[in-house]
C-alpha cells in the first residue's frame, strides 16, 4: 500500500494531466481558475476584454488610481476576506471611514434632501416616529405606518414581494422615500421585484414572531447590528488589486491567462471539449490587458474540463446547444449600468456636504445614486490632496436605461457633473473638473429578484447534468462578491473532484 506522500503524488500528476480551460477572467472565473491551478491542474482562461476583472476595475483618472467598478466587498460569510488574506493583500483590508457621516437620500418631496436614517433593513426603518425617518416622511406617513403596529400578520405563508409587504404595511411613503431609493442604488431594481425573503432573511419570520414589519426590522438590526449586507470592505489602492494578485498568482502557478480572446463556440469531443477562439479587438478606450498577449490568429484548444464564467447571455449561448432544458437566451436580461466617475478640484466639496453619498427617490433624478469617494475612503482622499474630490455617479436600473446611454463620453460627463452639482447641493463647475472615466456594465440581475432563486437552480442543475463542464459567475451565484467569490470556489471543487476522484 502507498504511503500518503506517494498518494498525493499520484492525485499530482493525475491533476496535472488534467487542461482546464476557464471561459471568463471575472473574478469567478479567476478564483475558479486559481482553485484549479492550486491542485497542479493546467489552466487557460481566456477573455475577451482587452483587461481581466470584468466589473472589477481598476485605472487612472487625472493621475489617480481609482476604483472604477465595484469598490468594495461585503464581509458576510467572511469568503472575500479570505481570499485576500490568501493572496496577500490582508495588510491592504480597509474600512469606510473619514468622519463625513453615510449616505442621503435626495429628491424627497418638500425638502429635497436629507440624511438616510440609520438603524433600518433595506430602507424599512424601525420607529416611523424617529425624527431622522420623520423628516423624510413626514407627519403623515409616520401616523400610516405606525398601522403596521395594529394590522393583523400573515402567520401562513410569506410576502415575496419587498414592495407589496412594505407598501401594505408601511404606506407608500416609507416605500417610494425610503426603501426604493435603497433597492434602485444596490440592487438596480424596484422594490416590487425583490424578494424580501432573499434580501433580508429572516424578515418574514421575525414579522410572524414580533407582529409588526417596524418590529421585525428593530430585531434584525439589533441582532445584526447594521443592515443585512451592509458591512462593506475596501483594498488600498482600489479593487483592481483582487484581480492583478488573482493573475499574478496564476502565473506562478503555470496558469495563463488570455486576453482580447472571444470564445466563439463550444464542441463536445470523445474525451472534455475543443474551445475555439478568436482575437478580438477589445473594449475601445480600455486599459491595457492583465496577462498575456493574445495570439493573432484563431485557434483551437482542447480541454478536459470547461468552466464557464462569463456573463448571462454569453454563457447560455455557448452551453445551451450542449445542455438539455437550458434556454438560449436569458428570460429577463439584467440591468445596464453606467458609472461616470469624475476628479474634482474644488474646496466647495472640503465640507463633504452629503455625507459619503446620495442615494434618490426613483423619478426624482437621471442618476440613481451617487458616491463621494473621497469622502468615504481615507485612501482616496489621501492619494487625492488637499481640494481633490473624487465623484462617481451611477446611471441605470432594472426598469430604466442609463440617462447616460446615446450620449457622447463628453455629453455623459456633463450630464454626471450637473447631476453631482444637484445631489450634493453645490454649485459644480466644468473649470473645475479635472478628469473622468465612463464605464458600462451589463448586470446579472439581482439575486433577490422574485423568482430567480427557482430559476436559477434549474439552470445550475442542467449545466451540472453534462460531464466535464461547469458554470460560475453573477448569474447564477447573485450580484457582488460575497456571492460570486464562494460559489466559484464550490464549482471549481465539483469540477475538479469529479475529473480527479470520479
Amino acid at each position: 500500500m502507498k504511503s500518503v506522500t506517494g498518494q498525493l503524488e499520484d492525485l499530482y500528476a493525475l491533476a496535472n494531466d488534467q487542461h482546464v480551460v476557464v471561459v471568463g477572467a471575472g473574478v469567478g472565473g479567476l478564483v475558479a481558475a486559481f482553485e484549479c491551478a492550486k491542485v497542479g491542474m493546467r489552466v487557460t482562461v481566456l477573455e475577451a476584454a482587452e483587461r481581466a476583472g470584468g466589473v472589477v476595475r481598476s485605472d487612472e483618472v487625472a493621475g489617480l488610481r481609482l476604483d472604477l467598478g465595484a469598490e468594495s466587498f461585503a464581509t458576510r460569510g467572511g469568503h472575500v476576506r479570505a481570499l485576500v488574506e490568501e493572496i496577500g493583500l490582508a495588510d491592504d483590508v480597509v474600512a469606510p471611514g473619514t468622519g463625513a457621516g453615510g449616505a442621503w437620500v435626495a429628491g424627497v418631496p418638500g425638502i429635497g434632501a436629507a440624511p438616510l436614517p440609520a438603524g433600518g433593513v433595506l430602507g424599512i426603518p424601525a420607529s416611523p416616529f424617529a425624527e431622522d425617518v420623520r423628516r423624510i416622511i413626514g407627519w403623515g406617513g409616520a401616523w400610516r405606518a405606525y398601522l403596521d403596529r395594529v394590522k393583523p400578520v400573515l402567520t401562513i405563508g410569506h410576502e415575496h414581494s419587498l414592495g407589496r409587504l412594505v407598501r401594505g404595511r408601511l404606506g407608500p411613503k416609507v416605500l417610494d422615500r425610503l426603501v426604493a431609493p435603497v433597492t434602485t442604488g444596490v440592487y438596480s431594481a424596484l422594490p416590487d421585484d425583490i424578494d424580501p425573503d432573499i434580501a433580508a432573511p429572516g424578515l418574514n419570520a421575525a414579522l410572524t414572531r414580533t407582529g409588526s414589519l417596524t418590529g421585525a426590522v428593530a430585531e434584525l438590526a439589533g441582532a445584526r447590528g447594521t443592515a443585512p449586507g451592509g458591512a462593506a470592505l475596501g483594498i488600498r489602492g482600489g479593487m483592481g488589486r483582487l484581480v492583478e494578485a488573482l493573475v499574478g498568482r496564476l502565473d506562478v502557478l503555470g496558469g495563463e491567462v488570455r486576453t482580447s480572446s472571444r470564445v466563439e463556440r463550444i464542441e463536445e469531443a470523445d474525451e472534455g471539449w475543443v474551445v475555439h477562439v478568436a482575437p478580438t479587438a477589445g473594449d475601445e478606450g480600455a486599459s491595457p490587458a492583465v496577462g498575456d498577449a493574445p495570439d493573432e490568429t484563431p485557434s483551437t484548444l482542447e480541454a478536459d474540463l470547461l468552466i464557464v464564467a462569463v456573463e448571462e447571455a454569453e454563457a447560455r449561448r455557448l452551453v445551451s446547444p450542449h445542455v438539455a432544458g437550458l434556454a438560449a437566451e436569458p428570460d429577463r436580461p439584467g440591468p445596464v449600468v453606467e458609472l461616470v466617475t469624475l476628479v474634482l478640484d474644488t474646496e466647495t466639496l472640503d465640507a463633504r456636504p452629503r455625507g459619503t453619498g446620495v442615494l434618490t427617490v426613483p423619478g426624482s433624478h437621471t442618476a440613481k445614486a451617487l458616491t463621494h469617494a473621497t469622502a468615504k475612503w481615507q485612501w482616496v482622499a489621501d492619494l487625492a490632496g488637499p481640494h481633490r474630490h473624487v465623484v462617481r455617479i451611477s446611471f441605470g436600473t432594472q426598469s430604466e436605461p442609463p440617462a447616460t446611454a446615446g450620449l457622447s463620453d463628453d455629453d455623459a460627463v456633463a450630464l454626471a457633473l450637473s447631476e453631482a452639482s444637484a445631489l450634493l447641493g453645490v454649485p459644480l463647475a466644468g473649470t473645475e473638473l479635472v478628469g473622468a472615466r465612463r464605464e458600462r456594465f451589463a448586470q446579472a440581475q439581482p439575486a433577490a429578484t422574485a423568482g430567480l432563486a427557482e430559476a436559477t437552480a434549474q439552470a445550475r442543475e442542467a449545466i451540472r447534468a453534462v460531464p466535464a463542464l461547469g458554470a460560475v459567475g453573477a448569474w447564477l451565484a447573485g450580484t457582488g462578491l460575497a456571492q460570486v467569490v464562494p460559489d466559484a470556489i464550490a464549482e471549481a471543487d465539483r469540477v475538479r473532484r469529479s475529473a480527479l476522484f470520479g
